[in-house]
């Protein structure tokens, strides 16, 4: 019996072909996943020049949370069909480049699961080891490919689409002095929730006064969101994330400024308000009623233009000396109370 090809991998064939002439297109890694060959695709649009902002949008790490795919292919349709007409847009690419990386894992959404292909959770597979406890499992292990949240072989090379993703990050966003990068999730809470590193400390990063000046021209901006917008430490810990692996590369460089934020969006709300999503894997990350599928797309690439005017935009809201002083200090107090406490 023939496999329906998922949506998400016909609509990024799609995008391939229709914005040949707009995006520059390449393929990363190609990934083997039983008789099928997956590649791995990065689309970078606007300004390559070094000396503009960048933001980079990914989605798919996590094979089951289609979602997160979705919005990033949604996105990147919507700037597809406005670039014919829209001069603002235009105009606005000339200052910022944008960098995509839509289907991370395509070989973990054809097979319906977390991991890649090999069992490995590419959120887990990074060589960070956490400094404090995290939990069980969750936090990641090297049991085996078995179960999930599996790390992968100890001292081994990162996964091919892990360090695709890395590769790519290091390339277009660090290579510049400032860039923003959005990776879109699902499943955790009933809430969507905005985190930033660290996840393998509870301790603040280095761009704590940065990361708060952003939410504060969020909240302004943007005066009836959901978002909780929070270091990832304040819900659990983890070894070997990406982003914590890439923020302390960005840092090497004290004159850089990358600000990596993963979306989470808050799938138990769905299982809520529609129980029997609970028997089905995929119900447990991803809206499976359409209406709610179109109310996920239309405030979740509102917050994706966001983040693409914040980045182009960055110098009129990054605080001052003065200012981040300021911006520490409030921001420890909201998200760092007890770490305070504890010193």
């Amino acid at each position: 019996m023939k496999v329906a090809e998922p949506p998400e991998l016909t609509e990024l064939q799609g995008l391939i072909e229709d914005g040949r002439s707009w995006f520059d297109i390449r393929e990363l890694c190609e990934v083997q996943c039983g008789q099928r060959r997956f590649p791995v695709h990065s689309f970078t649009l606007g300004n390559p020049s070094l000396d503009v902002p960048a933001v980079g949008f990914f989605g798919g790490v996590h094979g089951l949370e289609r979602i997160g795919a979705e919005v990033v292919l949604a996105y990147m349709r919507s700037l597809l069909m406005r670039l014919p007409w829209d001069t603002v847009l235009r105009e606005q690419l000339k200052g910022v480049r944008l960098v995509f990386m839509p289907m991370v894992n395509p070989g973990g959404l054809w097979l319906g699961t977390r991991a890649n292909p090999n069992g490995v959770d590419l959120m887990r597979n990074s060589p960070v080891e956490a400094v404090e406890p995290v939990p069980f499992m969750l936090g990641g292990h090297r049991i085996g490919p078995g179960l999930p949240w599996y790390r992968g072989p100890r001292g081994e090379p990162m996964q091919p689409e892990g360090a695709a993703l890395c590769a790519l990050v290091e390339k277009e966003l660090l290579s510049r002095r400032f860039s923003l990068a959005l990776d879109c999730h699902s499943g955790f809470g009933a809430q969507d929730r905005i985190w930033f590193p660290y996840a393998y400390t509870v301790q603040p990063i280095r761009h704590l006064p940065e990361m708060h000046a952003l939410r504060i021209i969020f909240d302004q901006s943007h005066a009836h969101h959901r978002y909780v917008f929070e270091p990832q430490s304040r819900q659990y810990l983890t070894h070997g994330d990406l982003w914590d692996y890439l923020y302390m590369r960005a840092t090497e460089d004290h004159e850089r400024i990358f600000m990596p934020l993963t979306l989470e969006m808050g799938s138990w709300l769905w299982i809520k308000k529609n129980p029997r999503q609970i028997f089905s894997r995929s119900g447990i990350f991803n809206p499976l009623i359409e209406h709610r599928q179109q109310r996920v797309m239309r405030r979740h690439i509102a917050l994706l233009d966001f983040f693409t005017r914040a980045a182009s935009s960055h110098e009129h809201w990054l605080p001052d000396a003065a200012g981040r002083e300021r911006h520490r200090a409030q921001a420890l107090a909201s998200w760092y109370s007890e770490v305070v406490k504890k010193k």
